[in-house]
């Protein structure tokens, strides 16, 4: 367990490391940022200016340029309170829908990382299991191995002269 935990976590990681890189790299190729228009306001956040207010976001309809130059009409998440008219930044496949911006760097990094914890904790678990069943197996052995002996035996210590 000591090599095949690390072994396990170096093989998983960079395999899925490589895995998540393509796709990303495809996503960086088929996803384009685009300037989108808001065609009516942004709800207001009821805590103007709270911690949630910064992470909230709304379903507005937007209007857009896709890849091709035809004008698309979609729904985007925006902050809260932007006025109709505004522009916000978007992401969109080839075919013009709106989508989520390629994978950074350290979104791929933590997916890789958590992928790597998960098979090293896999090997853990395993060899644990595997160590508690030889042992419950051998215990049942010996115990059995006892008895066995234990028949043989009593008969000369508890009979009476």
């Amino acid at each position: 367990m000591l090599a095949a935990t690390p072994l396990a976590m170096v093989l998983v990681g960079t395999t899925v490391h490589r895995s998540l890189q393509q796709t990303a790299d495809e996503q960086a190729q088929s996803r384009h940022r685009t300037t989108a228009v808001l065609l009516h306001d942004a709800p207001r956040h009821p805590e103007p200016g709270s911690q949630e207010d910064r992470h909230t976001r709304y379903p507005v309809k937007v209007r857009f340029t896709d890849p091709t130059g035809h004008p698309k009409t979609a729904t985007a998440d925006v902050r809260p309170g932007l006025p109709a008219k505004s522009t916000v930044q978007v992401w969109t496949t080839d075919t013009g829908k709106i989508t989520d911006p390629p994978w950074t760097a350290k979104q791929i990094r933590s997916r890789t990382l958590g992928a790597a914890g998960a098979a090293g904790a896999g090997v853990l678990i395993a060899g644990a299991l595997t160590y508690a069943a030889a042992s419950r197996a051998l215990d049942r052995r010996r115990l059995a191995d006892w008895d066995k002996a234990w028949a043989q035996t009593a008969p000369r210590w508890t009979t009476s002269p």
